[in-house]
């Protein structure tokens, strides 16, 4: 329900692993990312008319919205088709067709005209922007006077696994995480001074810890998390290494799928800001 990517245009095998990834975390963080939409709620200047979700995704958090802000339009931005086909059936069938509607857009190319935006919503997207310096501050002037927007991100990839998971050499997860962050993954700055030069006030930055009782769920989201990271580390990790992901990711008795020793950790830092009146500008 929170966690949308700025997907490519045309790797529908990465979409759908990447869809299934954004639906299981939802499923797990459904709590929290509610609490987070009753903070956001309560500081609003007024009930949003117009909201816009930033890198939709497969929708989850388009859906809270709708659920959250019974009377407000929602604007579903994603430049994967595939996507936002999901996000249509998703919205049919839960009786929001008529209050979502779905735009596709490369933000890189500037932002689509949808009106005075009350609320925008950028969830795990902004960083797949090439310039999102532009996109702020083209955001901040589609904003409705005293308007919020809300970013999240992912400070790092979920944990799941001990140090010492009886195969390999221990630390296999932490190895794993550099790598993938040496290849740029998941780097973003802090989103407070790109708010405020493109207009906007900071309201709050904070950080949340995040875990989830070991579940079906649970498990589902480890392996796909997992199976995810396991096809960029190619030539980045030792053969040992790949040799337990392979197992941690296959179906035998090593699997996530059924180990004993399974935890779920995570975390997002969210930033909350609000459009700059234009008299105080």
């Amino acid at each position: 329900m929170h966690h949308h990517a700025h997907h490519a245009p045309h790797d529908h095998a990465h979409d759908e692993s990447m869809a299934e990834v954004l639906d299981l975390d939802a499923a797990m963080n459904r709590p929290y990312f509610e609490s987070l939409l009753d903070r956001v709620a309560g500081q609003l200047e007024r009930e949003p008319r117009t909201v816009v979700d930033i890198g939709a995704g497969t929708g989850t958090g388009t859906l809270a919205l709708a659920r959250r802000f019974p009377h407000a339009q929602l604007v579903a931005l994603d430049r994967s088709a595939s996507m936002l086909e999901r996000l249509r059936k998703m919205a049919e069938h839960n009786g929001f067709g008529d209050r979502i509607r779905t735009v596709e857009a490369d933000l890189d190319a500037g932002l689509p005209a949808v009106g005075a935006i009350d609320l925008a919503w950028a969830a795990l997207s902004l960083h797949h922007i090439e310039d999102p310096d532009a996109t702020l501050r083209q955001l901040a002037e589609a904003m409705a006077p005293g308007g919020t927007v809300v970013v999240t991100e992912m400070e790092s990839q979920p944990r799941f696994l001990p140090d010492d998971i009886g195969i390999g050499t221990p630390g296999l997860e932490a190895r794993c995480h550099e790598a993938a962050a040496s290849r740029g993954r998941n780097r973003w700055p802090d989103w407070s001074d790109n708010l405020r030069r493109a207009g906007f006030g900071m309201v709050e930055m904070r950080r949340d810890e995040l875990g989830a009782d070991v579940d079906g769920t649970a498990r589902r989201y480890a392996h796909a998390v997992l199976s995810r990271m396991r096809t960029g580390l190619d030539n980045a990790v030792s053969d040992e290494d790949l040799d337990a992901l392979d197992r941690l990711v296959g179906d035998g008795p090593d699997s996530v799928l059924h180990r004993a020793d399974l935890v779920v950790r995570g975390s997002r830092t969210v930033w909350i800001a609000q459009a700059i009146k234009e008299e105080n500008r």
